[in-house]
């Protein structure tokens, strides 16, 4: 009798803490019916992508990912001389950084004084051809275009020049000049490069120089166009007879 007292004594205190569960779980009034349950029967509208929709990304705006800058033959070229340096001289990159720099600096320098170099020897070897003006200030004219800025010129100097170089030739072509010089100068012709000696010849007024014009202007044009050598007797005639003009101007 007491064995079956305890067992329904058992039976019932389980259903009540079964229930006392199914409460709590339940959340108390938490248990609703099938009307209480709302169902959506809306249309659902698929939504579609872009095919092309990768497009509207691809600026910089949106670019994540830091690209590597291409290195250029000059940034190789400096490269290749660092490894170089690095074999040859079993050095760290950082040695080898500098001896490139350094190596850089000298050839850009000695290049510079290359160019400064052939710049001056130019000037230099060209400045024997060139004419200096009486002017304060120099201004030079080449031996090709000296007929055509006689006022430029100094005839004193460049006549001492060629006598003291021996060629006589060009002596006598730069006396005739001075003699047209001396003469535009004087306002006894009106200088122009495109007049032949005929012309100048008829605008001289006074006889005596107009004789004596006639006579350096023979032997100018025997003497340069005709390629005439001059012995230095010959020479020294001509000159006497240039320089006589030139003082009676």
């Amino acid at each position: 009798m007491n064995k079956l007292f305890f067992i329904v004594s058992l039976f019932f205190c389980i259903t009540i803490n079964a229930q006392d569960s199914l409460e709590i779980s339940n959340g108390g009034n938490s248990v609703h019916n099938q009307k209480e349950i709302i169902i959506d029967n809306s249309d659902i509208e698929t939504q579609k992508f872009n095919p092309n929709f990768k497009e509207n990304y691809k600026s910089s705006e949106f670019q994540y990912e830091v690209k590597a800058t291409e290195k250029g033959a000059w940034d190789r070229f400096l490269e290749a001389m660092k490894d170089f340096f690095k074999d040859l001289f079993g050095i760290s990159d950082g040695v080898s950084s500098k001896a490139v720099d350094v190596t850089i600096n000298i050839v850009s320098t000695l290049i510079i004084l290359f160019v400064i170099y052939l710049i001056v020897k130019a000037i230099l070897n060209k400045e024997g051809q060139w004419v200096f003006g009486k002017s304060t200030t120099k201004k030079i004219i080449s031996d090709d275009d000296i007929e055509r800025n006689l006022k430029l010129v100094d005839f004193e100097k460049l006549i001492k020049e060629t006598i003291k170089s021996g060629d006589n030739r060009l002596t006598i072509r730069y006396y005739y000049l001075w003699i047209l010089k001396r003469m535009s100068e004087k306002s006894i012709i009106d200088w122009n490069p495109e007049k032949t000696n005929t012309d100048y010849f008829y605008e001289i007024q006074n006889q005596k120089l107009k004789e004596d014009f006639s006579y350096v202007s023979y032997l100018y044009n025997y003497i340069w166009y005709g390629e005439f050598d001059l012995d230095n007797n010959a020479f020294e005639s001509a000159k006497k007879s240039f320089e006589q003009t030139l003082k009676s101007i």
